[in-house]
């Protein structure tokens, strides 16, 4: 009985390559759409509704007791500080969950997430972020209760930190 060659005698290294790539190729297609990044238009912004539909769901939101801190002109997007108070008493009944922050026009709208808990002992987070060209910056807190509250800013950047919308 003649040995069977194995699937690497057949096919060469850069066969299985290419091979290999394609099928991750076709996986990523399959993907579910809350998967891949959000496909945005590089002139296309987010309204403010879109941006907190999917993290609100059902919860009540405010526009108050958050304060969003950002230059209102950025030299650069690529390191945009930003800095976020939420009024809060943060005790064991009483404090706020997570603080988002989302872009109104960066491919991944959600630009960063924060945990806190009575253990923060203040609601305030510092960052920097990277910003697609000019937009609105929204910074979403959740408490305890289930309440959100949010506050918006526009931010003027004169060169983009995605110049290849990555």
């Amino acid at each position: 009985m003649i040995p069977r060659p194995s699937v690497k005698q057949l096919l060469g290294r850069r066969d299985w390559l290419r091979l290999a790539s394609a099928a991750g190729a076709g996986l990523t297609a399959l993907a579910p759409e809350h998967v891949r990044a959000q496909q945005i238009g590089f002139d296309q912004q987010r309204t403010v509704a879109d941006m907190l539909q999917g993290l609100v769901g059902g919860s009540s939101v405010l526009k108050l007791g958050v304060s969003l801190t950002v230059t209102a002109l950025a030299d650069n997007g690529t390191m945009v500080p930003v800095s976020v108070q939420v009024v809060s008493p943060m005790s064991e009944q009483d404090h706020v969950t997570h603080i988002y922050l989302l872009s109104s026009r960066n491919p991944v709208m959600q630009v960063a997430a924060f945990v806190l808990g009575p253990w923060s002992g203040r609601a305030e987070i510092s960052t920097r972020v990277r910003l697609a060209g000019s937009q609105q910056l929204l910074a979403l807190a959740r408490l305890s209760s289930g309440e959100c509250r949010y506050e918006v800013a526009e931010v003027i950047v004169t060169e983009s930190a995605c110049m290849d919308a990555s």
